[in-house]
């Protein structure tokens, strides 16, 4: 395997874990000057690792912050997108129900897919499929210090191109204190977060070392939707007056029983909302069983290292290399599968020809990523600016195995049935500037020119041998009214090349979008809003059909000429000492345009219709109340309206509409004896009850045999239920 430096002959990843780990430490020990170091400079430099993805208010781009301070109120072990889920235009979902285990996000209707996620700058994103598995970062919010979540295309940044939204994490800043922690959560559907976490603050002023361990159990909402899930994050930190040196290893390893299917009988939905047909067999005497390891197992762990160094008042840079390594599968029952899909021949078994049998597979990825990102940033009183690029590599073994079959003789234990590799390369250069043209005006410019090669030899994906050259510019012109007010408005072109499960469904076109913002923010001591409009023009935008395969990912096609256009607003409402309330509201259109659709074997033209999965209304708000000194409640509401889950308007495929209210309890303690602080955590999911699914699945098929010479097009939808009334109960104790 080839990774950023050369390794020894290892054998195992284990080993490769420890070669890795001890380098990115040893990094750091190298560096041992003698400077005396400035706390704020240290902030400062932390920031710097993700200033070449992320905003401010002079720049014109939509986007939230949600600091450390307000994670830790929820974080008891649910999921990063579901601690997300109050923010304007997003929606969030939770295969197992309870937002642990396997969880998604949209923003605008986009999906978690073309949500570019960066950690530290580094592209977390898978690259093929371009998606982002949280279960494989377990408790991550942990140890984060603060995130952005950009709306629409964003600033210039690495990995894919971002076609809803940009989600950059940071990770903990550095500590001049010393400081331990021990959190504890337990509730509903037995779920239950252990988490340690330490830092030895500032040694000789210079260096610092903190870590996490993590550990999340939870039966799930639906039938055994379990997750057990660890994780694992040290940081290793060296710091002057100038200099920030930052090596991190972090990972996670999870086991999830898979709970992808979601519940097609209607009689189910209503009276057996937990049932799951993951691993669903009829052993040889009629009895519907359950496969016990029907599971998903996977191992992640990322290496990164990071050197920010500001050289004069006016230049800083910031280099790093990261490496990530990716090992797991998951473990199916699959019941009547044509044999001959398996590389296997039909046996005569007692005189009788078998073609078909019951099987367990076992699908199989391995791969690795790694490079190297990189900026220098210049500043003035008048000009911003900021250069930089990365190239990144991908590397993945893709194969399956047949463990056992029912009916007919395996070859050899352990039998590979298929055996792909794959091989993508990312390469971005570009330079962006904010410049105030007078004490009004600033003007905002991004240039990014971006090069992906992909190549792959897929049992399913055929020969893929592609490359793209995409260049994408922005600009945008903010004007400051006053110390109150700034008015923005901006353009910004993407580019964005097909994932791996696009060309498994057909031969698909790389996607265009140019994206057009219009913003006003206010910000004053009693009130902060921020109102945004929004078109979103797409060409061969690879929008869901609804559909799924076999392994339930969601399927895509190009819809020619397609739109977005919405209203954002958001506001938090200083009311008194007391009372806060953070209203936001997204009201939006979201068309194909002459979408065309084969029904009953004719070809016909439906006109505009709705994109799949975006609801035209998204309403968020927390109303919180602070009665006495370090006591915080909060009453967190959610409306989703309706959305169809398919691009043809069919009402078999409409998702109903919902609203969830949530109450949040956080009581802080500071005492005077061994611990600095005991922090008490309550959050009541669902307070009213309510059934209703946040996700689902819709598709089309032609039957051409149920009547000899006449087409007739089936539809059929699945859904995804989520737990009603639910509990989380936690206490943190702060050394």
């Amino acid at each position: 395997m080839k990774t950023l430096f050369k390794l020894p002959n290892l054998q195992g990843s284990k080993r490769k874990k420890i070669i890795v780990s001890s380098f990115l430490l040893s990094s750091i020990c190298s560096f041992s000057q003698e400077t005396q170091k400035d706390t704020t400079k240290v902030n400062q430099l932390d920031e710097v690792l993700v200033s070449a993805v992320r905003v401010t208010t002079q720049t014109p781009v939509t986007f939230s912050n949600i600091s450390k301070e307000e994670l830790q109120k929820r974080n008891l072990g649910q999921d990063i997108p579901i601690l997300l889920n109050f923010l304007p235009s997003v929606v969030t979902t939770s295969d197992a129900g309870n937002g642990f285990g396997y969880s998604g996000i949209r923003v605008r209707g986009s999906d978690a897919s073309r949500v570019n996620v960066t950690v530290n700058g580094i592209p977390y994103n898978d690259a093929e499929s371009q998606g982002t598995f949280w279960v494989n970062m377990p408790d991550f919010a942990s140890s984060v210090e603060s995130i952005q979540l950009q709306r629409g295309v964003g600033t210039s940044t690495n990995g894919a191109g971002a076609f809803g939204a940009s989600l950059n994490l940071l990770t903990d800043a550095t500590s001049k204190e010393a400081s331990a922690e021990i959190s504890n959560s337990f509730g509903s559907f037995n779920s239950r977060k252990h988490t340690v976490k330490f830092g030895t603050g500032l040694m000789n002023d210079h260096f610092e070392v903190a870590g996490r361990v993590s550990n999340i159990q939870s039966d799930g909402f639906v039938d055994r939707a379990s997750s057990n899930l660890k994780s694992y994050f040290l940081q290793g930190t060296y710091t002057n007056e100038n200099t920030l040196i930052k090596a991190l290893v972090f990972g996670g390893k999870e086991k999830t029983y898979q709970s992808w299917n979601g519940l097609e009988d209607p009689e189910k939905l209503e009276n057996d909302r937990t049932y799951n047909t993951a691993g669903e067999y009829v052993d040889d005497n009629g009895v519907t069983r359950f496969y016990d390891n029907e599971t998903d197992n996977y191992d992640q762990d990322h290496y990164q290292l990071h050197w920010s160094e500001k050289w004069n008042s006016n230049w800083s840079t910031n280099l790093a290399f990261h490496y990530t390594i990716g090992k797991g599968y998951y473990e199916n029952y699959k019941a009547g599968e044509d044999v001959t899909d398996y590389a296997l021949e039909p046996q005569i078994i007692d005189g009788v020809l078998v073609e078909e049998s019951d099987l367990i597979r076992q699908k199989w990825l391995d791969n690795d990523f790694y490079g190297t990102t990189f900026s220098a940033n210049y500043k003035n009183q008048k000009l911003d600016f900021i250069v930089g690029g990365g190239y990144n590599k991908y590397e993945g073994k893709h194969f399956g195995n047949v463990l056992w079959t029912r009916s007919i003789i395996l070859p050899q234990y352990n039998f590979k049935y298929y055996d792909d590799y794959s091989d993508k390369t990312d390469f971005n250069i570009f330079a962006k500037a904010n410049y105030q043209l007078t004490e009004k005006f600033s003007l905002f410019g991004d240039l990014q020119y971006r090069n992906v090669n992909y190549s792959a030899n897929g049992n399913d994906t055929g020969l893929v041998d592609d490359s793209f050259n995409f260049f994408n510019p922005k600009a945008g012109l903010t004007y400051t009214i006053n110390d109150k007010n700034n008015i923005y408005f901006s353009y910004a072109r993407a580019n964005r090349e097909p994932n791996r499960n696009d060309y498994e469904s057909g031969n698909p076109k790389p996607e265009k979008l140019n994206d057009f913002e219009l913003g006003w923010r206010y910000a004053s001591a009693k009130a902060k809003l921020n109102i945004n409009g929004y078109y979103m023009q797409y060409q061969d935008q690879l929008v869901l059909t609804g559909d799924l395969n076999d392994v339930g990912a969601p399927i895509r096609e190009n819809s020619g000429d397609s739109y977005r256009l919405g209203l954002e607003i958001d506001a938090a409402l200083y009311l008194s000492d007391k009372w806060i309330l953070q209203p936001n509201v997204t009201v939006s259109a979201n068309k194909n345009k002459d979408f065309v659709f084969q029904r009953d074997g004719v070809l016909q033209n439906l006109g505009d219709t709705n994109i799949a999965f975006s609801p035209n209304v998204i309403f968020g708000n927390a109303l919180t109340f602070l009665p006495i000194k370090n006591l915080q409640l909060s009453l967190l509401s959610k409306f989703v309206g309706e959305q169809y889950m398919g691009n043809i308007d069919s009402d078999g495929s409409k998702l109903d509409s919902y609203v969830v209210n949530d109450l949040s309890v956080t009581y802080e303690i500071k005492t005077n004896s061994i611990f600095k602080s005991i922090v008490f955590s309550g959050l009541v999911n669902n307070i009213f009850d309510y059934q209703y699914e946040s996700n689902g699945y819709f598709y089309t098929y032609d039957d051409d045999f149920s009547t000899p010479g006449q087409i007739s097009t089936i539809e059929g939808a699945g859904y995804y239920p989520q737990a009603g009334i639910n509990f989380l109960a936690g206490l943190t104790l702060k050394f």
